[in-house]
């Protein structure tokens, strides 16, 4: 009997060990799909400056950058709970709905200076470390 309950012992202190790394390897997961939806973000704000520069051209590319921007915030906010990255999150969506909105009441130059900044505060929120 002792040697399976030495097994036994032995499993449920591997379990418990196991747990923690477990966690950690979560924590690490959440943190690289943030960084990784961040660096899209910043791509996508990178796209939306450069349709906003030439929106006499085309307002449609804008408004395709701003979708898609608004596509990344839904995942990244579907990821996480972090405060700080939900103030940010907010903060990049209340800017992009005011470039929208002035694109949509004929704007061809809207500001999007709020738009970067708010993807500089998710991405310092989402780099790890």
């Amino acid at each position: 009997m002792k040697p399976k309950f030495r097994t036994a012992a032995a499993m449920a202190v591997a379990a418990v060990l196991t747990l923690p790394a477990l966690t950690s390897c979560d924590a690490i997961s959440t943190a690289m799909d943030c960084a990784n939806t961040a660096v899209a973000i910043t791509d996508g704000v990178g796209d939306l400056q450069q349709a906003v520069s030439q929106a006499g051209n085309s307002p449609q590319d804008a408004q395709n950058a701003l979708n898609q921007i608004d596509a990344n915030l839904k995942k990244i906010g579907d990821q996480t709970d972090n405060a700080d990255l939900g103030k940010a999150i907010n903060s990049m969506t209340t800017a992009v709905k005011n470039v929208r909105t002035a694109i949509e009441q004929g704007n061809t130059a809207p500001d999007v200076k709020p738009v970067a900044d708010a993807a500089s505060e998710i991405s310092k929120v989402c780099t790890p470390g």
